[in-house]
């Protein structure tokens, strides 16, 4: 087959489940990821045959992306603050709302560069910490997370970027497990926070293939994991310092009453869609 009728064929198989830009986006991603081949190649090769091992790792890719696999799965990492992250299903794929809170707290440790010991909760891919260290200087990084999977993905991110980070598996609603972290003066996190009844509405992509423990809370506990990184941060975040929140859109006032009733400012930032989307807490003087 030719790389012209084989990207082709992408395009139009792509567009039952993406609007076309989108699949074209897809498609472009694949054969560069897969083949190593730009849209620029299809364009002016676009009759060359295409070897038999990369047509049989394009369709096999194709058939996993018809099954609503993400892309991000497929080719096995992901663009992220424009830093590459090995991506597999042990991991969240990394959102560009995620991208806001970490510009947040690159911008306040650059105005405070005392404060030095940073925890992550939930790191996932390691994305949060291993952008934050890449764009601060010297800063003692602890990131945790409960899958054994995704310790190993974020530790390989982070030697992939030559990022000195320590990251330990720790189930952070377990009390005394995270008890014995230590004092910090940033905290970090984009923790569960999707309400279990959202999940019908959900994307298959997202639902199908993405590790549920990390998006999804109980219905009726939709600020589980707010209320247990504020039990922690009255004990574990020094003077002075500050916990940056990624948070559900609806339910950001919730998040900053809690952490009000206990003697903490906090402040609500949208994201690019206007909707509230961080939550930057500090105790009171």
């Amino acid at each position: 087959m030719t790389i012209n009728a084989l990207y082709r064929k992408f395009l139009e198989e792509l567009k039952a489940i993406y609007p076309s830009g989108e699949s074209a986006k897809i498609t472009q991603m694949v054969f560069e990821s897969l083949a190593g081949m730009s849209r620029s190649d299809v364009i002016k090769t676009p009759e060359k045959l295409i070897s038999v091992e990369d047509s049989h790792r394009l369709t096999a890719a194709l058939d996993m992306l018809l099954a609503n696999m993400p892309v991000q799965y497929v080719i096995g990492e992901t663009c992220f603050f424009n830093l590459t992250f090995k991506t597999t299903r042990d991991v969240l794929i990394p959102r560009p709302e995620t991208e806001e809170l970490i510009e947040e707290v690159i911008k306040y440790l650059q105005s405070n560069p005392q404060q030095k010991k940073i925890l992550d909760i939930g790191t996932g891919s390691g994305c949060i910490p291993i952008a934050i260290q890449k764009n601060t200087v010297h800063h003692k990084m602890v990131s945790i997370d409960i899958s054994e999977a995704a310790i190993q993905i974020a530790t390989e991110n982070a030697l992939l970027h030559q990022t000195e980070i320590s990251f330990m598996q720790i189930d952070f609603l377990h009390v005394e497990k995270r008890n014995t972290l230590d004092l910090y003066d940033v905290i970090v996190s984009n923790p569960p926070y999707i309400p279990g009844n959202e999940m019908p509405s959900i994307e298959k992509h997202v639902k199908h293939y993405e590790p549920l423990n990390a998006l999804f809370v109980p219905e009726k506990q939709p600020l589980l994991f707010y209320e247990a990184i504020l039990q922690f941060s009255v004990e574990h975040l020094a003077t002075g310092g500050k916990i940056f929140m990624e948070i559900h859109e609806d339910f950001g006032q919730e998040v900053a009453r809690i952490f009000k009733e206990n003697k903490f400012e906090v402040d609500l930032k949208k994201d690019i869609f206007g909707k509230d989307r961080i939550a930057i807490a500090s105790l009171y003087p």
